[in-house]
């Protein structure tokens, strides 16, 4: 069936590229509202699911990307397994090639790698109705660019996800989680002090009042990590970074203010800006609530060594994503050119002309 879904996909891609139709890939949509909003015919993928193949032994899994997200992490979890960079779903339709699209990595990412890292491989229907494989289920990578990691966070712009191969990891034998009580300034400068210590880390977060530090691994190792560091149990870990960081059902996400993401070194200095702040990958992902004009927030952010997207609310019609140097935006035209010559897939999702 999934074969048969898989064909009628690409003939309806071939009659699009004949008619110069836009595409707008609808999976299961709980990340519809991410980017700019995008003109074109709905193609619903999230019929083209289902595991393809699962070897917990090689730590290797093949899915097709309409696959429910929730339906892969049962699977692993049964194996004592797990996707490491903890995406999250924002719903309960998430699928995993919505997942690998939008590139969104959960609270361990700064210590297991995002979810680009762990792309093995890809099957993808370019703008030219073609299935072509990219990469493979096996963790060596030959030399050269890696075309499969392109497609995370490329938000459908660059063709449609048909399979995605991963690598997993084990689930930690102990995990604990420890809340401090420091200010947000404060804690960035601890942060960048644990830094140099090897310590077993997985999440590190200041939500505005106290910190919150995750710790896995061996028994051993998570209890003497926790005699070093001090402060209190908190007995609410695995609800809080599910459910309330990586899910943003903090009440910090609560409202209609523009909520923005900044990417930044995790040292740099606090920003002065008006509005409430929680931090999260021990410093180097700010979430903003502020109405502090767009300008603002991206020169503060680019002056800090990092950029800004506006994750939620505010103007979606406008700049969402970092506006790109020329060159940069040259080489993505190139890039979008060579997978989807004719602009075909989710125009203007991630920029005007792309």
């Amino acid at each position: 069936m999934s074969a048969d879904l898989s064909r009628e996909l690409q003939e309806r891609v071939a009659e699009a590229a004949a008619a110069g139709e836009k595409l707008a890939i609808v999976g299961g949509g709980s990340k519809a509202s991410l980017g700019r909003p995008v003109q074109g015919t709905p193609l619903n993928v999230a019929g083209h699911s289902g595991v393809v193949s699962y070897e917990p032994r090689e730590l290797v899994l093949t899915a097709r990307a309409g696959t429910p997200l929730r339906e892969i992490e049962n699977l692993l979890a049964a194996q004592g397994q797990m996707l490491p960079f903890e995406p999250p779903h924002f719903g309960a339709t998430a699928t995993l090639g919505g997942s690998i699209a939008c590139g969104l990595s959960g609270p361990r990412r700064p210590w297991a790698g995002s979810a680009r890292d762990h792309v093995l491989g890809v099957r993808l229907l370019n703008g030219r109705a073609e299935v072509l494989r990219f990469g493979g289920e096996v963790m060596k990578n030959v030399a050269g660019y890696d075309l499969s990691r392109l497609q995370a966070g490329a938000f459908g712009t660059l063709g449609v996800l048909l399979e995605v191969s991963l690598k997993v990891v084990p689930r930690p034998a102990k995990e604990i989680t420890l809340v401090q009580e420091r200010g947000a300034a404060d804690s960035l400068a601890y942060l960048t002090e644990l830094a140099r210590r090897p310590l077993p880390l997985s999440a590190a977060c200041h939500d505005g009042a106290r910190l919150y530090l995750r710790l896995s691994g061996a028994a051993s190792a998570v209890a003497q990590s926790r005699g070093l560091l001090g402060g209190e149990i908190f007995a609410e870990d695995e609800n809080f970074w599910r459910d309330k960081i990586k899910e943003q059902r903090h009440g910090f996400f609560a409202g209609e203010m523009p909520l923005w993401r900044l990417s930044l070194p995790p040292a740099a200095p606090w920003l002065e800006l008006p509005g409430k702040v929680l931090l999260d990958w021990a410093g180097a992902q700010r979430w903003l609530r502020s109405e502090a004009p767009a300008a603002t927030i991206r020169q503060l952010a680019v002056a800090a060594g990092g950029h800004a997207t506006l994750f939620r609310g505010g103007d979606r019609a406008g700049e969402v994503f970092q506006p790109l140097p020329p060159a940069m935006a040259a080489l993505q035209r190139r890039i979008k050119h060579a997978f989807d010559p004719q602009g075909l897939f989710n125009p203007g999702r991630m920029y005007p002309d792309l």
